[in-house]
């Protein structure tokens, strides 16, 4: 059986390593949103207990949202310019 050539074995490593690019990509969309939700808790409540309020983390919580959104998006959009797809 003949052995691969070598660059069907760095076509076959490119391939592998795109694969696991494309597989962290993902994984970081399923980890922005709830990251900066949970950072925005954590700083809006220390700013509660040092001002000695109890609003302050729900705007953490919102405003951790939106920015988890917006970085979402541009995440996606960027995905979609380095793969080169329109749709």
């Amino acid at each position: 059986m003949p052995e691969p050539s070598d660059q069907e074995e760095s076509r076959q490593q490119r391939e592998t390593r795109d694969a696991w690019t494309m597989v962290a990509r993902y994984s970081e969309i399923g980890f922005i949103i709830p990251a900066a939700v949970f950072l925005g808790y954590i700083l809006g409540w220390l700013l509660d207990r040092w001002l000695g309020t109890h609003w302050i983390y729900i705007a953490g919580v919102i405003f951790g949202a939106v920015v988890g959104f917006a970085q979402m998006i541009r995440s996606v959009l960027r995905m979609q310019r380095d793969t080169g797809d329109k749709s």
